[in-house]
Protein backbone atom coordinates (compact mmCIF):
# COMPACT_ATOMS: atom_id res chain seq x y z
CA UNK A 1 0.00 0.00 0.00
CA UNK A 2 1.05 3.23 -0.43
CA UNK A 3 0.91 6.12 2.14
CA UNK A 4 -0.02 10.25 1.49
CA UNK A 5 -0.91 12.71 3.98
CA UNK A 6 -4.22 14.99 4.19
CA UNK A 7 -3.56 18.56 5.85
CA UNK A 8 -7.03 20.26 6.59
CA UNK A 9 -5.49 22.97 5.13
CA UNK A 10 -6.28 26.56 7.09
CA UNK A 11 -4.56 30.28 7.59
CA UNK A 12 -3.16 28.92 10.25
CA UNK A 13 -0.35 26.88 10.90
CA UNK A 14 2.09 25.01 8.40
CA UNK A 15 1.33 25.69 4.16
CA UNK A 16 0.51 23.44 2.14
CA UNK A 17 3.71 23.50 -0.01
CA UNK A 18 6.04 23.24 3.51
CA UNK A 19 3.77 20.18 4.31
CA UNK A 20 4.08 19.15 0.91
CA UNK A 21 7.60 19.31 0.82
CA UNK A 22 7.99 17.77 4.22
CA UNK A 23 5.95 15.09 3.58
CA UNK A 24 7.91 14.50 -0.27
CA UNK A 25 11.11 14.37 1.81
CA UNK A 26 10.28 11.57 4.28
CA UNK A 27 8.77 9.54 1.63
CA UNK A 28 5.11 9.73 1.37
CA UNK A 29 3.44 8.97 -1.68
CA UNK A 30 0.50 11.85 -1.70
CA UNK A 31 -0.49 14.87 -0.33
CA UNK A 32 -4.10 15.59 0.19
CA UNK A 33 -6.28 18.73 1.26
CA UNK A 34 -9.90 18.94 1.55
CA UNK A 35 -12.47 22.23 0.02
CA UNK A 36 -15.15 23.77 1.20
CA UNK A 37 -16.02 27.48 -0.09
CA UNK A 38 -17.97 28.36 3.06
CA UNK A 39 -20.44 27.34 5.41
CA UNK A 40 -23.67 29.17 5.99
CA UNK A 41 -24.06 30.07 9.52
CA UNK A 42 -27.61 28.56 9.34
CA UNK A 43 -27.26 25.55 8.22
CA UNK A 44 -30.16 22.13 8.29
CA UNK A 45 -27.67 20.06 7.07
CA UNK A 46 -26.50 17.19 9.76
CA UNK A 47 -21.94 16.83 9.72
CA UNK A 48 -21.72 13.25 9.07
CA UNK A 49 -19.33 12.89 12.25
CA UNK A 50 -21.63 14.87 14.90
CA UNK A 51 -24.98 13.29 13.37
CA UNK A 52 -26.48 17.29 13.68
CA UNK A 53 -25.53 20.87 12.71
CA UNK A 54 -22.36 21.30 15.06
CA UNK A 55 -18.93 20.97 13.28
CA UNK A 56 -16.22 19.45 15.09
CA UNK A 57 -13.88 21.90 14.78
CA UNK A 58 -13.44 25.68 12.86
CA UNK A 59 -11.28 24.21 10.07
CA UNK A 60 -14.43 23.89 8.13
CA UNK A 61 -14.14 27.28 8.42
CA UNK A 62 -10.84 28.42 7.47
CA UNK A 63 -10.47 25.83 4.56
CA UNK A 64 -8.01 27.28 1.75
CA UNK A 65 -8.74 26.93 -1.66
CA UNK A 66 -7.62 23.26 -2.78
CA UNK A 67 -6.23 24.19 -6.42
CA UNK A 68 -3.72 27.09 -5.36
CA UNK A 69 -2.77 25.14 -2.39
CA UNK A 70 -1.68 22.23 -4.21
CA UNK A 71 -0.30 24.72 -7.07
CA UNK A 72 1.99 26.31 -4.19
CA UNK A 73 3.11 22.48 -3.26
CA UNK A 74 3.62 21.88 -6.89
CA UNK A 75 5.94 24.15 -7.23
CA UNK A 76 8.49 23.27 -4.39
CA UNK A 77 8.03 19.29 -4.98
CA UNK A 78 9.33 16.79 -8.13
CA UNK A 79 7.38 13.33 -7.05
CA UNK A 80 4.39 13.49 -5.13
CA UNK A 81 1.23 13.01 -5.55
CA UNK A 82 -1.23 16.41 -5.57
CA UNK A 83 -4.55 15.07 -4.55
CA UNK A 84 -8.06 16.17 -3.18
CA UNK A 85 -10.00 14.26 -0.35
CA UNK A 86 -12.45 15.81 -0.96
CA UNK A 87 -12.83 18.60 -3.52
CA UNK A 88 -16.89 19.98 -4.27
CA UNK A 89 -16.50 20.22 -8.34
CA UNK A 90 -20.37 21.02 -8.18
CA UNK A 91 -19.86 24.42 -6.07
CA UNK A 92 -17.28 25.56 -9.37
CA UNK A 93 -17.80 26.05 -13.09
CA UNK A 94 -16.98 22.89 -15.18
CA UNK A 95 -14.98 24.52 -17.91
CA UNK A 96 -13.27 27.26 -15.65
CA UNK A 97 -12.63 24.01 -13.04
CA UNK A 98 -11.82 21.61 -16.16
CA UNK A 99 -8.99 24.22 -16.59
CA UNK A 100 -7.71 25.03 -13.13
CA UNK A 101 -7.23 21.04 -12.91
CA UNK A 102 -5.50 20.04 -16.33
CA UNK A 103 -3.22 23.04 -16.20
CA UNK A 104 -2.44 22.14 -12.44
CA UNK A 105 -1.31 18.73 -14.33
CA UNK A 106 0.52 20.28 -16.85
CA UNK A 107 2.56 22.18 -14.90
CA UNK A 108 3.13 19.28 -12.01
CA UNK A 109 4.07 16.86 -14.96
CA UNK A 110 0.95 14.94 -14.39
CA UNK A 111 0.63 14.46 -10.51
CA UNK A 112 -2.96 15.60 -9.81
CA UNK A 113 -5.68 13.00 -9.06
CA UNK A 114 -8.94 14.73 -8.28
CA UNK A 115 -10.97 13.28 -5.17
CA UNK A 116 -14.45 14.49 -5.55
CA UNK A 117 -17.33 14.30 -2.70
CA UNK A 118 -20.71 14.61 -3.87
CA UNK A 119 -21.31 17.42 -1.13
CA UNK A 120 -22.77 16.50 2.49
CA UNK A 121 -23.56 20.13 3.27
CA UNK A 122 -26.48 20.48 1.52
CA UNK A 123 -26.76 24.10 2.78
CA UNK A 124 -23.40 24.87 1.01
CA UNK A 125 -24.30 23.51 -2.51
CA UNK A 126 -28.07 25.16 -1.87
CA UNK A 127 -26.14 28.69 -2.05
CA UNK A 128 -23.99 27.36 -5.23
CA UNK A 129 -27.54 26.76 -7.01
CA UNK A 130 -26.95 22.80 -6.90
CA UNK A 131 -30.71 20.86 -6.23
CA UNK A 132 -29.54 18.36 -2.96
CA UNK A 133 -31.90 15.47 -4.42
CA UNK A 134 -29.80 15.70 -7.51
CA UNK A 135 -26.38 16.63 -6.55
CA UNK A 136 -24.86 13.08 -7.63
CA UNK A 137 -26.28 13.19 -11.15
CA UNK A 138 -24.91 17.42 -11.22
CA UNK A 139 -21.40 15.70 -10.13
CA UNK A 140 -21.85 12.81 -12.53
CA UNK A 141 -22.28 15.76 -15.81
CA UNK A 142 -19.50 17.90 -14.75
CA UNK A 143 -16.91 14.91 -14.77
CA UNK A 144 -17.95 13.49 -18.00
CA UNK A 145 -17.72 17.66 -19.02
CA UNK A 146 -14.16 17.84 -17.59
CA UNK A 147 -13.31 14.92 -19.34
CA UNK A 148 -14.00 15.57 -22.75
CA UNK A 149 -12.45 18.79 -22.29
CA UNK A 150 -9.17 16.84 -21.27
CA UNK A 151 -9.27 14.50 -23.71
CA UNK A 152 -10.91 15.93 -26.99
CA UNK A 153 -9.35 18.08 -29.22
CA UNK A 154 -13.09 19.61 -30.43
CA UNK A 155 -15.02 19.25 -26.94
CA UNK A 156 -18.42 19.41 -26.47
CA UNK A 157 -21.02 18.54 -23.20
CA UNK A 158 -24.50 18.50 -23.75
CA UNK A 159 -26.34 17.53 -20.25
CA UNK A 160 -29.18 18.84 -18.03
CA UNK A 161 -26.51 20.18 -15.55
CA UNK A 162 -24.04 21.22 -18.12
CA UNK A 163 -23.67 22.14 -22.01
CA UNK A 164 -21.42 23.61 -24.08
CA UNK A 165 -21.08 23.75 -27.78
CA UNK A 166 -17.79 22.25 -29.75
CA UNK A 167 -14.58 24.07 -27.81
CA UNK A 168 -11.20 24.23 -27.73
CA UNK A 169 -9.55 24.09 -24.54
CA UNK A 170 -5.59 23.74 -23.47
CA UNK A 171 -3.62 22.50 -21.68
CA UNK A 172 -4.74 18.95 -21.89
CA UNK A 173 -3.57 16.81 -18.61
CA UNK A 174 -0.29 15.42 -18.86
CA UNK A 175 -1.45 11.97 -17.41
CA UNK A 176 -3.31 10.35 -20.35
CA UNK A 177 -6.31 9.54 -17.51
CA UNK A 178 -6.13 11.68 -14.87
CA UNK A 179 -7.68 9.74 -11.98
CA UNK A 180 -11.04 10.56 -10.18
CA UNK A 181 -12.04 9.30 -6.84
CA UNK A 182 -15.29 9.63 -5.12
CA UNK A 183 -15.20 10.46 -1.33
CA UNK A 184 -18.22 9.34 0.46
CA UNK A 185 -19.71 6.79 2.79
CA UNK A 186 -19.53 3.46 1.25
CA UNK A 187 -22.93 2.04 0.27
CA UNK A 188 -24.30 0.40 -2.67
CA UNK A 189 -25.04 3.72 -4.38
CA UNK A 190 -21.87 4.90 -3.86
CA UNK A 191 -20.54 2.09 -5.34
CA UNK A 192 -22.16 2.10 -8.53
CA UNK A 193 -21.78 5.58 -8.89
CA UNK A 194 -17.89 4.65 -8.57
CA UNK A 195 -18.34 1.69 -10.69
CA UNK A 196 -20.14 3.72 -13.64
CA UNK A 197 -18.06 7.19 -13.53
CA UNK A 198 -14.99 7.21 -11.47
CA UNK A 199 -11.98 4.95 -10.65
CA UNK A 200 -11.76 4.82 -6.79
CA UNK A 201 -12.93 5.56 -3.76
CA UNK A 202 -11.83 7.57 -0.75
CA UNK A 203 -13.50 6.08 2.50
CA UNK A 204 -14.88 8.78 5.31
CA UNK A 205 -13.60 9.05 8.95
CA UNK A 206 -16.65 6.77 10.15
CA UNK A 207 -16.43 4.19 7.82
CA UNK A 208 -16.21 0.69 9.52
CA UNK A 209 -15.94 -2.36 7.84
CA UNK A 210 -13.51 -1.23 5.43
CA UNK A 211 -12.52 -4.21 4.11
CA UNK A 212 -16.34 -6.03 3.51
CA UNK A 213 -17.00 -2.68 1.73
CA UNK A 214 -13.96 -2.92 -1.00
CA UNK A 215 -15.32 -6.02 -1.31
CA UNK A 216 -18.50 -4.50 -2.77
CA UNK A 217 -17.13 -2.17 -4.28
CA UNK A 218 -14.71 -4.72 -6.34
CA UNK A 219 -18.09 -6.91 -6.92
CA UNK A 220 -19.67 -3.66 -8.57
CA UNK A 221 -17.33 -3.01 -11.02
CA UNK A 222 -16.84 -6.17 -12.18
CA UNK A 223 -20.40 -6.06 -12.64
CA UNK A 224 -20.50 -2.82 -14.25
CA UNK A 225 -17.76 -4.38 -16.37
CA UNK A 226 -14.67 -2.67 -15.79
CA UNK A 227 -11.00 -3.69 -16.40
CA UNK A 228 -8.67 -3.76 -13.86
CA UNK A 229 -9.29 -3.07 -9.96
CA UNK A 230 -10.85 0.52 -8.37
CA UNK A 231 -8.14 2.12 -6.59
CA UNK A 232 -9.07 2.69 -2.77
CA UNK A 233 -7.54 5.07 -0.45
CA UNK A 234 -8.88 4.75 3.08
CA UNK A 235 -8.67 7.69 5.03
CA UNK A 236 -7.20 6.18 8.22
CA UNK A 237 -8.96 8.08 11.82
CA UNK A 238 -7.30 5.88 14.46
CA UNK A 239 -4.20 4.48 15.17
CA UNK A 240 -4.78 0.35 13.60
CA UNK A 241 -3.26 -2.53 14.85
CA UNK A 242 -0.89 -4.29 12.40
CA UNK A 243 -3.16 -7.13 11.26
CA UNK A 244 -5.77 -3.73 10.44
CA UNK A 245 -3.16 -3.27 8.26
CA UNK A 246 -2.65 -6.64 6.46
CA UNK A 247 -6.07 -7.31 6.20
CA UNK A 248 -6.78 -3.98 4.54
CA UNK A 249 -4.02 -4.57 2.09
CA UNK A 250 -5.18 -7.97 1.51
CA UNK A 251 -8.67 -6.91 0.96
CA UNK A 252 -7.57 -4.25 -2.20
CA UNK A 253 -6.92 -0.99 -0.13
CA UNK A 254 -4.43 0.69 -2.36
CA UNK A 255 -3.58 3.72 0.13
CA UNK A 256 -3.65 4.82 3.37
CA UNK A 257 -4.62 8.59 4.49
CA UNK A 258 -3.03 10.18 7.47
CA UNK A 259 -3.84 13.20 9.34
CA UNK A 260 -1.73 15.91 10.06
CA UNK A 261 -2.16 18.84 12.70
CA UNK A 262 -2.86 21.98 10.80
CA UNK A 263 -0.41 23.72 13.71
CA UNK A 264 2.97 25.42 13.51
CA UNK A 265 5.78 23.57 11.23
CA UNK A 266 8.20 22.40 13.54
CA UNK A 267 5.22 20.30 15.06
CA UNK A 268 3.88 19.11 12.00
CA UNK A 269 7.47 18.32 10.65
CA UNK A 270 8.19 16.00 14.10
CA UNK A 271 4.32 14.22 13.68
CA UNK A 272 5.54 12.92 10.14
CA UNK A 273 8.86 12.31 11.29
CA UNK A 274 7.43 9.90 14.09
CA UNK A 275 4.94 8.82 11.47
CA UNK A 276 7.27 7.83 8.93
CA UNK A 277 8.93 5.70 10.91
CA UNK A 278 5.75 3.83 11.96
CA UNK A 279 4.61 3.26 8.33
CA UNK A 280 8.31 2.07 7.76
CA UNK A 281 9.05 5.01 5.08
Amino acid sequence: MRHGVVLFTSDRGITPADAAVAAEERGFDTVYVPEHTHIPVRRDAAHPGTGDETLPDDRYLRTLDPWVSLATAAAVTSRIRLATAVALPVQSHPITLAKTVATLDHLSGGRVTLGAGFGWNTDELADHGVPTGRRRTVLREYVEAMRALWTQEEASYDGEFVSFGPSWAWPKPAQDHLPVLVGAGGGPQTFAWIAGHADGWITTPIEQNVAGKVAQLRAAWTAAGRAGSPEVHHLVAAKPAPEDLLEWGEAGVTDLIWGVPDRATEQVVAHLDRLAERVGL
